[in-house]
């Protein structure tokens, strides 16, 4: 039997987060945290963990509103927890604020103006699947968030370039879970999302863009034993 997809919501106006518990759970998905504060969602997420986080990017706070409120769930997302995917849902559709969720990790963009409960779930079930979705109504051609895509090695975070150099030298997972310090279940995670942003089948592949884009260097070649005459 398939798993329930699991999801978490970011959204302040209680009508609208309610309204998005109802539509996911009324689909067969589990909703495991809802909220209107970054903290409290992170807080719940302890218990169960996601698949899917929709984060609204404007919240307000002691009444002022911050853009980067949301954008901090993506990054802490990225950071601590790489098995969720966050969908980026806001009714922002700067170029510019496209580009910068995407470096900060998200895997999709929806546009809260005219996207459709259907769209949504459709959207979640995407991304669920490790696919990305960047709306092209959204992205002008030559711009925004094509030039996110056109170097995969610019897309990733900084734990994710610890990890390529060290796949890029030759370490296993276990021996790159040893030297960062993370769980090899979090290392497995970190390179599931390399494949994903690189475009690439196995590690051989990861380690000759690595090689040939200069960001590492092929490790030395072993020394052979000696040879004795019999």
């Amino acid at each position: 039997m398939r798993e329930r997809i699991r999801v978490g919501i970011l959204e302040d106006q209680t009508v609208l987060r309610e309204s998005l518990v109802a539509l996911f759970e009324g689909s067969g998905m589990e909703v495991c945290a809802s909220g209107g504060d970054v903290e409290s969602l992170l807080a719940q997420m302890q218990d169960k963990p996601l698949d899917v986080a929709i984060v609204d990017l404007r919240l307000e706070n002691s009444g002022n509103w911050a853009v980067d409120n949301g954008l901090r769930l993506v990054e802490v997302l990225r950071e601590r927890y790489p098995h969720t995917r966050a969908i980026v849902f806001s009714a922002h559709r700067e170029a510019s604020l496209l580009e910068r969720c995407f470096q900060a990790g998200a895997a999709g963009y929806l546009c809260k103006l005219n996207a459709s409960g259907t769209a949504l779930l459709s959207a979640v079930e995407q991304v669920a699947r490790g696919e990305s979705l960047v709306p092209p109504e959204l992205v002008s051609p030559g711009a925004g968030a094509s030039d996110v895509r056109a170097s995969p090695l610019e897309r990733l975070t900084q734990r994710e370039r610890e990890v390529l150099e060290l796949v890029a030298a030759g370490s296993d997972n276990l021996q790159i879970s040893a030297r960062l310090g993370i769980t090899e279940r979090t290392v497995k995670a970190h390179v599931s999302n390399l494949y994903r942003k690189m475009g690439v089948q196995n590690r051989v592949e990861m380690a000759m863009i690595a090689y040939q884009s200069g960001f590492a260097r092929p490790p030395p070649p072993q020394p052979q034993p000696a040879e004795f005459p019999k």
